[in-house]
This record gives structure tokens, C-alpha cells and sequence, in this order.
């Protein structure tokens, strides 16, 4: 089959397998609210946006708007949503939601009409009836009616609609304009427009003047005071407006996020401003007809298309990769948000009654991966996987859907989970019915140091909870075990693996390994690597508010590591820079206004030299 005919029919069968899930969980209502609730906005927010707001452009272009009466424009819009959309405007505090519900409903009237009056077809039910009801209301109102007296007066229908559809267009393209109004509407969706990129530009920054040295600096500065999750993720209608935003190139088998883009002439890929290959995925995941499902409400069948190519997803999407966003069509403009889109799938499953279930069944059998759609029985062969990160893990779930057993071993402690959700050899574990239960705040969970350098080396910017899926899933599996302290090598040499009856022995340690520089004497006694650092870090719960680690050492250079506070909580460290490293003591002179500490580096050096010589 063509890649185009395989799209196609995965986008179709995917709804059936959504359905299918839903029924044997029982969540059959759960699945048609959550479609409900995705087709009410794309029925309304994107109507509005896509044919009014991106079309009132070219009706207006002519015309001067500091002529417009403004005021008298946004009291007519407000009047034609009380009186004739009273429904609609009462009880609903989304004002957003409330506006593009008339407009779209106008618009549906309007479009009605004009193919009746053009001799064509048209399907929409009870046209006459609504606006017979919206004309009586208009006229039952003093207001309405001396407001609207022109388009009142005539009795063509399409006049009449279109009359009214004028106020919704003429209120948009004054919020996309006048400045006062643009304050308002700022947060809103429906005006939302992809900004240009420039790839020589894509940070934004400001320059100040700091202690004589000009300083580039970030917008804005978000302070906090611990380690809990700084970054909520996009709402249903962001993540809906990257759908929206979409093309669903997959039908043409140019959907460049999954698949790269590539020169016609030798196949090789293309290269972005920035010297980089436009490779797209390198999962190939199906992102194009994800994104169809998705904008249907299906997030089972979502899901379902993502595992395919993706089966632990919890651990990639937002905060972790954006090689698909990279190769998205849209080069010259903002690209679609891949990685938002893929994770709000993943969690609006979730967060369904049995979500963590349906998505565990998803790892073992996926009848849309035609390649291994469930499963195999233990073929008689062990393996070893040295290392618990990203590429450990899911080495280890690909090894066991082909049948072999699998032991994972980290030099991190690994923190076991209750055998209540995890089962043993005696009982099953207990079904998880809402996820809610499992979930934990960053700054409250135990470091279970599960999944490597996704565990010590990423802060309050992603949501470790997602790690917690993939271990409890992996858990749960008969011919997988693992073991935390345990350092390949040294607790563990590779006869002793043989000797224990290993067939094959994968190394998956690279993102542990440590940095080795060229400094004499840097791996005596007492030098900790960065990645050793952090890890030992997380032993000792650094980044709970209830913990309060002393940790003395003296920093190489002014490192990430070493000064940045959202690394390593102020409480927990005491970073000394040599004074001869001028960037360090710029960095500590930052970090003296953190701590309450003052003076150079190398003056702190010595203010502690007495207490240092004693621990």
C-alpha cells in the first residue's frame, strides 16, 4: 500500500478502536463528552476564527477606522448577544465562547440562506424558524429595535442575517486593530495569528547595564521558591488551535514533521537557516493523522495512533523534543506545536477514569500497529540493560513485546513501588481507576529514580509524574525486574552477568556517563562529576521543601550546574568559584542576592576555609 493509503485507513479505523476501548473500560461517556466538548469548539471558537475574524480582513480593507464609532460598534455586538442570543448570554462567563457562538450561529444562518437564494441545497434544520425567533426578539426590545432598525426593515432573509452578521464583522476587525480593544481580546484565541519566525532571532531578550557590563536578559523573570511545576501545559482550546493550525499533510505524503523534509533532486535533507537537518521525527510518528483524530475528539484513537510508533509517549512530547516542530511545513511562521498537542492526548487519557489502564493495555496490544500488534510469549532469551534513563526504558519495553526477559540495573537507587499496583507472583496487581490517585506535586514526591537524566537532570519545567507511568507499566510486566545502586562494572561485571545467565548485555549509560575535563588531579578523592552531582542530589531529596542537604564544594567553572537556581535550590548548596574566573564571580555576585551571602568568591573562599579543613 501507499503511505498515503495506509493514512488514510489508519485515520479511519482509528475512531473504532477509541470506540472499542471505551466499551471494554466502560467509559463510553466519558469518550462522547470529551468529543462533545472538542466538536462545541471547533463548531464555535474556530468557525468564528477561521470566517469571521481571518475573513473581516478584506471586507474592511477600504475603509478608515478612526471613522468607526467603536463604543457604539462593541454596545451593538452586546446588545445582539442579550437580546436575540439571550441563551447564549446568560450563565456562560467564557465571553470568548459567547461571542463566537453567535457569530458562528449567524454565519451558519447567513451561508443557509444565501444557497437557497442561489438555487443550491442547503441541510441546516429549522433556519426559518430561528430567524423568525431572533427578528420577534430584536422587535420586542426598544433598544434592540431602534439599534437595528435598518436591518429590521427589510425582509429578505439574507439581508436581514447579513445585516446582523455585519455587526459581528465589523466588532472583530475593530478588536484587530484599535489598541484598546487589542488589550482586551489579548488572551483570546480567535485572534491569535502565527507570528513570523526569525531564525536569527528566535529568544527574545532585552540588554541592561549590570555592575559595568551590558547583560542580555529574558522578558520577563519568574521567580519561585521551590520545585514545583512551573509549566501547566496548554488548555483544550491552545492545544485545539495548534490542531486547527495543522494542514494534515499526510494525504499528500508531505508531512514533513514525521518524515523530514527532503531536495527533489537527490533525496538528501533539507537544512534550515540555522544549519540544521530538517529530519522531522525520528520516531516517524503519526503526527498528521493524530492531529485529524484529535480535532474530532477522539483522544482514545489519538492515543492509539500516537503509540504506534511512540508506546512510551509519556516520556517525549512537551519540554523533552521538538524535532517534529522543526519539520513542520510552516518554516516561515510559527509551526505547529506538535509536542503540546501529543502530550494534552496522552493526559485528557489519563485523566479518565481507568486512563492508566487503557493506556498499559495500549503498550501490549495496539491493533493499529500492524508490525507487533500485541505482545509475544517469552521466547527462553535474558537480557541485561545497563542503565534506567530514556534509552534504557524503552529498549526494555521493545524487548519485551518481543518476547524476551528483561533485567534494568542503575547506579541510581531506584525506589520501589507498593506491590499493591504493581502485583507479584502471587496476585494481580490492583486496576487503577483514577490517575489522580498516583499523581503527586513535584515539590512533595520521593526522587524514585526512575528514568536517568529525565529524573535528575530536568526540573520544574516537565512533569515527572509521566515517569512514574512508564515505571509502574513497566513494573507490571512478568519477565521484567530492576534495580537501583547497582553500577555495571563494579557492583556488577560483565562474568558475573554471564555467570547469572545473561544472553546479551545491553549498555544504555550515555547521557550518565561524566564529562571528563583536562584538569590535573580531576578525578581524586572528593571530585564529583556534574552528573554524578546531581544524581547524588536526588538521593538526599534536595529538592523538597522538607529537606535541607548541606553539600560544601568548590565549582570548576560557572556552570549551569554549579550557580543556576532552578538546578539546585539555593538551601542546598554553597557553590565556591575561584576568584581567577571572572565569570564565576559574576555569577556569585548573582547568587549573593539569592542566598543573603555577600563578597567575591574568593573572599567567601576564605570565610569558610577553617570549617572546610574540618569536614
Amino acid at each position: 500500500m501507499q503511505p498515503q493509503q495506509i493514512s488514510d485507513l489508519l485515520v479511519r479505523m482509528a475512531p473504532f478502536v477509541g470506540m472499542f476501548m471505551a466499551r471494554l473500560f466502560n467509559v463510553t461517556q466519558d469518550r462522547e463528552h470529551q468529543i462533545a466538548l472538542v466538536r462545541e469548539e471547533m463548531d464555535t471558537i474556530f468557525i468564528f476564527r477561521r470566517e469571521v475574524v481571518m475573513k473581516c480582513e478584506a471586507s474592511f480593507k477600504n475603509e478608515n477606522l478612526s471613522t468607526w464609532n467603536i463604543p457604539q460598534i462593541q454596545r451593538n455586538l452586546e446588545l445582539l448577544r442579550r437580546v436575540a442570543f439571550p441563551e447564549v448570554h446568560r450563565g456562560d462567563p467564557d465571553s470568548e465562547r459567547g461571542v463566537a457562538r453567535v457569530s458562528a450561529k449567524l454565519w451558519r444562518l447567513a451561508n443557509h440562506f444565501e444557497a437557497l437564494d442561489q438555487g443550491k441545497s442547503s441541510d441546516y434544520p429549522n433556519a426559518n424558524e430561528e430567524m423568525v425567533e431572533i427578528r420577534t426578539r430584536l422587535n420586542a426590545d426598544p433598544e434592540a429595535r431602534a439599534a437595528f432598525a435598518e436591518a429590521l426593515t427589510v425582509q429578505s432573509p439574507v439581508e436581514f442575517i447579513g445585516g446582523l452578521l455585519d455587526v459581528v464583522q465589523r466588532w472583530s476587525y475593530a478588536a484587530l486593530h484599535d489598541p484598546s480593544m487589542q488589550a482586551e481580546m489579548a488572551g483570546w484565541i480567535s485572534f491569535k495569528r502565527p507570528k513570523k519566525t526569525d531564525f536569527h532571532d528566535l529568544v527574545p531578550y532585552e540588554t541592561l547595564e549590570r555592575d559595568g557590563y551590558k547583560a542580555l536578559a529574558g522578558p520577563r523573570t519568574r521567580r519561585r521558591d521551590g520545585f514545583a511545576l512551573t509549566d501547566r501545559r496548554f488548555n483544550e482550546r491552545q492545544v485545539l488551535y495548534e490542531v486547527d493550525h495543522c494542514i494534515y499533510c499526510h494525504d499528500r505524503d508531505t508531512d514533513s514533521c514525521s518524515k523530514g523534509m527532503r531536495n527533489r533532486k537527490d533525496g538528501s535533507y533539507k537544512v534550515n537557516p540555522l544549519g540544521v537537518n530538517i529530519t522531522g521525527c525520528p520516531l516517524e510518528e503519526k503526527i498528521s493523522e493524530m492531529h485529524l483524530v484529535k480535532r474530532q475528539g477522539d483522544n482514545i484513537g489519538a492515543l492509539a495512533l500516537i503509540m504506534i510508533d511512540n508506546p512510551l509517549c509519556p516520556g517525549t512530547g512537551h519540554r523533552i523534543c521538538n524535532d517534529c516542530m522543526k519539520g513542520c511545513i510552516y518554516q516561515k511562521t510559527e509551526p505547529v506545536n506538535i509536542p503540546q498537542i501529543e502530550t494534552k492526548v496522552l493526559t485528557d487519557v489519563l485523566f479518565m477514569r481507568w486512563g492508566f489502564e487503557i493506556y498499559s493495555l495500549f503498550t501490549r496490544w495496539n491493533p493499529l500497529n500492524i508490525k507487533r500488534p500485541h505482545a509475544l510469549p517469552y521466547n527462553g532469551k535474558n537480557v541485561l540493560i545497563a542503565g534506567l534513563g530514556p534509552a534504557g526504558y524503552t529498549l526494555a519495553h521493545y524487548l519485551l513485546n518481543e518476547g524476551f526477559a528483561v533485567v534494568g540495573i542503575d547506579g541510581l537507587k531506584i525506589e520501589p513501588l507498593p506491590r499493591s499496583l504493581t502485583g507479584d507472583a502471587d496476585r494481580l496487581p490492583e486496576p487503577i481507576l483514577d490517575f489522580k490517585k498516583l499523581y503527586e506535586d513535584l515539590d512533595k514526591r520521593i526522587m524514585a529514580g526512575f528514568g536517568g537524566v529525565a529524573e535528575y537532570g530536568i526540573t520544574v519545567r516537565w512533569d515527572k509524574n509521566f515517569l512514574k507511568v512508564i515505571y509502574l507499566t513497566l513494573l507490571r510486566r512478568q519477565t521484567f525486574r530492576c534495580y537501583g545502586g547497582v553500577r555495571f562494572g563494579g557492583t556488577l561485571t560483565i562474568n558475573e552477568a554471564w555467570d547469572l545467565g545473561f544472553d546479551h548485555i545491553a549498555i544504555a549509560s550515555g547521557a550518565g556517563k561524566p564529562t571528563i575535563i583536562k584538569l590535573k588531579n580531576n578525578l581524586i578523592r572528593g571530585i564529583r562529576k556534574a552528573s554524578d552531582f546531581l544524581m547524588a542530589l536526588q538521593l538526599t531529596g534536595a529538592a523538597k521543601t522538607s529537606s535541607s542537604p548541606i553539600c560544601k564544594c568548590v565549582c570548576r567553572r560557572g556552570s549551569s550546574t554549579a550557580v543556576s537556581p532552578p538546578s539546585i535550590p539555593p538551601r542546598s548548596l554553597w557553590p565556591i568559584t575561584p576568584c581567577r574566573w571572572r565569570r564565576s564571580c559574576t555569577a556569585m555576585r548573582g547568587w549573593s542576592r539569592v542566598t543573603g551571602k555577600s563578597g567575591c568568591a574568593a573572599a567567601m573562599m576564605r570565610k569558610s576555609r577553617r570549617s572546610w579543613r574540618n569536614s
